[in-house]
């Protein structure tokens, strides 16, 4: 394949793994709005002073009186802009602080990459700065009068729209801190990094087993190729790593996946022929990236472990929440009926004549199953409305499964809660209730 068709390919991931980078910043919203502001405010300032000149005629309702009048609307209007932002920061600290209690401290990376926040603070902050910049450029002295009366009405303007988003701000902190809403978004974001998962598979993959006995020599005489810093493996570019296995004439088999955590020092991979370590450890680094916290890019694991945790949380004696569970549990089955229904268990990745290049580690179809599924089965025992709950996750489930494999991942499920359910709740028409869900899920199998 040309170059410039692989790089092509490889713009639009590395762009998604960068645009989720400034997603979940607080300071890349207010960065371009106090550029807009900039802009609207050289435009204004331009027609000002072409009516100033004679140049421009403004309407006779865009007048703000003499220079004092002026610097006495916009010094009030600056003053309460900032007084303003320093309560949305309090309100969002609060936010925050009640979400970390609550949810998890995981979860604050949620609410930081929330757009509304983030447009809030940054129409609040342009608004002063604009109001600054207006307020610099009247001027009463020697050289005469001069008074922006169009960039004073949009300031005045800007007000008003402020005005509208704090009140918004204030209502959409107020659900977003609801747990049905924390629980829908953390599943709409699943949805979203399956959909982008599943539509960007590059062509040249295929299941291990196209990669014959490679896997074996690599395990048996490979070289091992180190990580260099430690931290959440986040984002692995394979097209970049075709081309260094490519370029080297050697096999890369990956050892870890997005979502795990490596260490510097220790091995991140393995080579084969031996000999062409040194010339993969090299290239390494420009084909993946590490960072102090787990993403949903490429890792699907990590949305499903979030909804776990908030469950097993709602489970705990402490909290005792048992709806909330039967909440994420729904939420659950309705992101793994989506990657049922999308599986493809790939790893082998070719170059344009195709050879396998890189052997990925990715995470197979039941240790998802089982991420999704144990941790509430343990949390819940002794809970029938739990079992009975992820019985009927595990049918909705089945109805999309394509493969033997995924029916016997969801079916092992399935037996480990009636165990669980044999085990832990002692009265009968419980059990039966268990019982008769279970039969409709074998029915279905």
């Amino acid at each position: 394949m040309p170059d410039h068709l692989s790089e092509r390919r490889l713009m639009p991931r590395l762009s998604d793994h960068r645009r989720e980078a400034l997603r979940t910043s607080l300071w890349f919203v207010p960065v371009l709005l106090l550029f807009a502001a900039l802009a609207l405010f050289v435009v204004t300032y331009s027609i000002d002073q072409a009516a100033a000149h004679g140049d421009v005629t403004l309407p006779d309702w865009v007048n703000s009186g003499s220079p004092d009048a002026a610097r006495q609307i916009l010094t009030a209007i600056a003053a309460a802009v900032i007084t303003v932002v320093g309560l949305v920061f309090s309100i969002l600290i609060v936010a925050l602080t009640l979400a970390s209690t609550q949810f998890g401290p995981r979860m604050l990376r949620n609410f930081i990459r929330d757009r509304g926040v983030q447009v809030t603070l940054g129409t609040f902050v342009a608004t002063f700065f604009y109001a600054v910049l207006t307020l610099g450029s009247v001027s009463h002295g020697e050289h005469g009068t001069f008074v922006p009366h169009l960039s004073i009405t949009v300031c005045l303007a800007l007000t008003l729209v402020d005005l509208t988003v704090l009140v918004y701000f204030i209502d959409h902190v107020a659900r977003s801190i609801q747990l049905p809403e924390v629980i829908a978004g953390i599943a709409h974001d699943l949805s979203n990094a399956i959909a982008t998962e599943f539509s960007n598979e590059e062509p040249r993959q295929a299941p291990i087993s196209a990669a014959g006995t490679l896997p074996l020599r690599l395990e048996e005489d490979g070289a091992p190729v180190p990580a260099t810093s430690s931290g959440y493996l986040q984002f692995v570019r394979y097209s970049t790593l075709v081309e260094i296995a490519r370029d080297a004439d050697a096999v890369i088999e990956l050892l870890y996946r997005p979502g795990h955590f490596v260490v510097s020092g220790l091995p991140l991979a393995r080579v084969w022929p031996p000999d062409a370590g040194p010339d993969v450890a090299r290239g390494l680094d420009r084909a993946h990236v590490t960072g102090a916290n787990r993403t949903l890019r490429q890792d699907l694991a990590f949305a499903i472990d979030q909804l776990v945790e908030i469950a097993i949380r709602a489970l705990s004696p402490a909290v005792n929440d048992t709806f909330t569970a039967l909440t994420c549990v729904d939420w659950l089955s309705d992101g793994l009926c989506q990657i049922t229904s999308a599986w493809h268990s790939r790893r082998a990745h070719f170059d344009a004549e195709g050879k396998v290049r890189v052997i990925a580690a990715e995470p197979s179809y039941e240790r998802l199953v089982d991420r999704a599924f144990d941790k509430i089965r343990q949390a819940g025992r002794g809970m029938p409305a739990v079992l009975i709950r992820q019985l009927e996750a595990l049918s909705r489930i089945m109805e999309y499964t394509t493969r033997s494999e995924q029916r016997v991942a969801l079916m092992a499920q399935a037996d480990m809660i009636m165990r669980e359910c044999a085990d832990s709740i002692p009265e009968r028409l419980d059990r039966d209730d268990v019982q008769r869900r279970y039969d409709r899920l074998v029915a279905m199998a």
